[in-house]
């Protein structure tokens, strides 16, 4: 029996929009592909987003939470040494990333292009994941561990510097020799400078 709106979830519609950006890319993906793919009217698909647009930010924030969910985790593990779970937080954040861009590079390529259309969401994004550095930094400066005044400051410094290890501009480098090194040496660095930043931000 196909589908019906009624047993028609947001969660398969976006499962099935990703498949079909995966096989026709960012320009030539339509609504009529999606709610082919599922066997629906593309009226079946506007009754869950009511356009085109809302169905790609959907999509893409799903992406993007993905990574924020996986983070969390690291973030609220109050078990785990704040400088440990800094280091632990920014591994997984590259690793998440370099994961995406290598395993399914059409796709990640498609969600760059979308990311880049959909600032409102990567804004969003940003704002999850420089809020959870700065639970991890706040808890550092309670520990006595960071020496800083505002940890949101601090968090913000932090995941700029070390954009090169998540930004998608950067992709193309996260598979070159050397770049595993590169990044404990920013890491370590940045931590240092939490230790003994005294009363900046």
């Amino acid at each position: 029996m196909p589908p019906t709106s009624e047993i028609l979830t947001a969660e398969r519609i976006l499962e099935a929009t990703e498949e079909v950006l995966r096989r026709h890319g960012p320009a030539k993906a339509t609504v009529v592909d999606v709610a082919r793919a599922l066997g629906v009217s593309h009226g079946s698909v506007y009754r869950h987003f009511r356009t085109k647009a809302a169905l790609r930010e959907a999509v893409t924030k799903r992406w993007l939470d993905r990574t924020s969910q996986r983070l969390a985790g690291i973030a609220g593990a109050d078990d785990r040494a704040p400088e440990q779970r800094l280091r632990d937080w920014l591994a997984a954040l590259f690793a998440a990333k370099r994961h995406k861009a290598g395993d399914d590079p059409e796709l990640f390529a498609t969600y760059t292009v979308l990311a880049g259309e959909l600032g409102g969401v990567v804004r969003e994004h940003i704002a999850d994941l420089t809020g959870q550095l700065t639970r991890i930094i706040a808890a550092g400066v309670e520990a006595g561990v960071f020496r800083l005044s505002d940890p949101a400051v601090a968090a913000r410094a932090v995941f700029h510097a070390t954009g090169r290890f998540h930004d998608p501009g950067y992709a193309r480098e996260w598979t070159a020799p050397g770049v595993d090194e590169e990044f404990e040496a920013v890491v370590d660095l940045l931590v240092r400078g939490l230790r003994t930043a005294g009363g900046r931000g």
